[in-house]
């Protein structure tokens, strides 16, 4: 998908110019039945966005850790502590089919 860069109907600088095409190429990725009114309207909403995030592809991040989370995050769960499992019998004692203290399933590969 090749963009252009163009003013929007609004006047913003930082717009991509879309045409239906590609509007209707995204919009069939989502899986969005849109008519061609609704493609008409969102393609300059949509180019806005296009036009912002190629804004932001041009920040020089040079000596920028990447980051998972904008926030620290701590692990919420609890430590993990060595306790007796489950019996195999009471394990087993729902199963619908065991064979040889094991969970029997269909074979998934011949």
């Amino acid at each position: 998908m090749v963009l252009t860069r163009s003013h929007s109907p609004r006047g913003n600088p930082l717009s991509e110019s879309l045409t239906l095409d590609q509007v209707r190429a995204i919009a069939r990725l989502a899986r969005l039945e849109l008519s061609d009114d609704e493609l008409r309207h969102l393609a300059p909403q949509l180019g806005a966005i296009v036009g912002y995030v190629a804004q932001l592809s041009e920040v020089d991040t040079t000596g920028v850790e990447p980051l998972a989370h904008a926030l620290p995050v701590q692990n919420v769960f609890r430590e993990d502590e060595v306790v007796t499992s489950l019996p195999r019998e009471r394990a087993l004692a729902n199963a619908p089919k065991s064979r040889v203290g094991c969970f029997a399933v269909p074979a998934v590969l011949e």
